[in-house]
């Protein structure tokens, strides 16, 4: 395996305090994320609000204003025009979102009604579909709800796992972990102005899944070295030996897969544009919680409820 770091000896659990303080900061975003979300004053994608999203081209080039201002004189509120480029992409293409259902609608799709007002506002520049998606409120209702119960599974399969494997402490440590990784991903991201889709979704559960990998690391060298050192008066000094054993590994693993992230982000599009910035999110949190959250809490409860690993 690649050194990055040789031989370090970093007191990682004692600095559990300012690693608990720091994150309970950012946890309190996250609870703050999910308070308006749950009012109704996050930034919602169409997922789950419902609404109409339609990529398409023109034939001749037109400015992003010039449709905005058409839009709103049409009569639509909230409405997201963004200019789509790429090697891939046909020239003066756009992603057209529009949040919510329109009332005076009746049985017309908003996906129509969008390319009906489009093709009226610009008779002499053709507009061509390349996707289009139109969600009704109560199907967004139902995606918010099966997305909560998607992350709640996932948290219950963790701590599963985690105590068949390992013990009880490590599996409520982990989940503990993975939680706050997922909150505070959302937190920030939701605070950074992004929209909340199924992409975030799709993003959280795989921070999910790398969260626990990383997190899993660490849990198999201090298993390895608590066989070693069983005198309860060393259970922190072990733990802390083992994150440092792993930190090089744990560095490794992390700046590939960020490498891989930019890709995506630098080059992947507008289209994954959201996911990307999620997924470095959760690469980067994910990374800090496996040394500085799940680890520690052990340490914490241990200290607390003595007792001797097998």
């Amino acid at each position: 395996m690649i050194q990055i770091i040789k031989k370090t000896n970093i007191d990682f659990i004692g600095k559990r305090k300012f690693s608990f303080l720091f994150s309970g900061l950012l946890l309190a975003l996250g609870v703050a994320a999910f308070v308006m979300i749950f009012t109704g004053n996050a930034n919602m994608g169409i997922d789950f609000v419902g609404g109409a999203m339609i990529m398409g081209n023109f034939d001749n080039q037109i400015k992003i204003n010039e449709l905005r201002t058409a839009f709103s004189e049409e009569g639509f509120g909230r409405i997201d025009i963004q200019s789509v480029l790429g090697e891939a992409i046909k020239p003066n293409s756009f992603i057209i979102k529009t949040i919510g259902e329109s009332e005076s609608l009746g049985d017309s799709l908003l996906t129509d009604v969008i390319v009906s007002r489009i093709k009226g506002r610009f008779p002499d520049n053709p507009f061509h579909i390349d996707s289009i998606d139109d969600i009704g409120g109560a199907v967004g209702k139902t995606l918010q709800q099966q997305a909560r119960w998607a992350v709640l599974f996932a948290l219950m399969g963790i701590l599963s796992y985690i105590w068949i494997r390992f013990d009880f402490r490590f599996g409520v440590a982990a989940t503990i972990a993975t939680f706050h990784d997922v909150i505070v991903v959302l937190g920030i991201y939701s605070f950074m102005g992004q929209e909340i889709s199924l992409l975030l979704v799709t993003a959280l559960l795989t921070l999910a899944g790398y969260s626990l990998t990383d997190t899993v690391v660490v849990y198999d060298r201090i298993r390895e070295n608590l066989k070693q050192f069983r005198k309860r008066g060393d259970f922190a000094g072990t733990i802390n030996n083992s994150i440092n054993e792993v930190l090089s590994r744990t560095i490794v693993t992390s700046s590939t897969t960020l490498l891989a992230v930019l890709s995506l982000l630098i080059f992947g599009g507008e289209v994954l544009r959201e996911f990307s910035i999620a997924l470095l999110l959760g690469v980067l949190v994910g990374t800090y919680s496996s040394v500085f959250v799940a680890s520690p809490i052990i340490v914490e409860w241990e200290k607390r409820s003595p007792r001797r690993f097998k």
